[in-house]
């Protein structure tokens, strides 16, 4: 999984406010119905916060965590393995 590749559906986790960050999520599930948090490195604690947040307090009872992918991929340039993280949530 590369975090490159992005859809109107892809929310891109970054080192913004938990609460904000989770707001924006919720607006864009709004709109589409089912959304793709993606992160990597030291930010998949915050994917997991922002969705579980959406899930469970925004929207409880009205929505789910359909899956959830973990990878690691390892840099061609500097050997360094990097972890990153999908949760696709969907809106019932």
């Amino acid at each position: 999984m590369e975090l490159q590749e992005t859809s109107q559906n892809d929310f891109l986790v970054g080192y913004d406010p938990i609460m904000q960050s989770a707001t924006d999520a919720l607006m864009l599930l709004s709109k589409v119905g089912k959304i793709y948090i993606k992160a990597e490195g030291d930010l998949i604690p915050n994917a997991v916060s922002i969705a579980n947040i959406v899930v469970e307090s925004f929207l409880k009872n009205n929505s789910k965590i359909e899956r959830i992918t973990l990878d690691s991929e390892i840099s061609t340039t500097d050997g360094k393995m990097t972890s990153n993280i999908e949760i696709i949530v969907l809106k019932n």
